[in-house]
């Protein structure tokens, strides 16, 4: 379910009520958590942060002129979506984010490759989180995309 949107508080608006509030919470912990460098945006139908082409001119190699995406948060359906680029690409922050979730909520970890998957917002571990968000600098995503997806 994409939420087309012209700005993250067009998006946030068109959330369901029941979840907005926890929704912000979570925009907040991971924005006031980022490493300075990241900008966020609405691309692909969520919010999200990315490496803007002023620091990264080659920008994102699937879709010419766009910056290159890192983190997404989205409302799907069901379930409240965080798509983190670095835990798909980093075996060793995957492993430590698994490692930690448990600590942090008392729910099983649902997640796929990159998108971790919050159905109660009750649940949603926001210290994890913000601390998921300090793990990567904009250098430190612009080099790992570049040796591993850029061709």
């Amino acid at each position: 379910m994409q939420i087309l949107s012209k700005s993250i508080e067009d998006y946030i608006s068109k959330i369901p009520e029941e979840r907005q509030e926890a929704f912000k919470k979570l925009f907040d912990s991971i924005h006031t958590n980022l490493p300075k460098g990241f900008e966020d945006a609405t691309n692909y139908g969520m919010i999200g942060w990315v490496v803007p082409l002023k620091t990264y001119p080659a920008g994102y190699h699937c879709a010419a002129n766009t910056p290159l995406p890192f983190i997404n948060l989205a409302s799907q359906k069901n379930f409240i979506a965080l798509y983190h680029m670095g835990l798909y690409s980093r075996p060793e922050l995957l492993e430590w984010f698994v490692s930690e979730y448990p600590k942090y909520s008392r729910r099983k970890l649902d997640m796929g490759k990159s998108c971790v998957r919050f159905k109660k917002v009750e649940d949603i571990p926001f210290e994890l989180i913000a601390e998921l968000s300090k793990k990567m600098t904009p250098e430190d995503w612009i080099s790992t995309y570049e040796s591993q997806y850029k061709k």
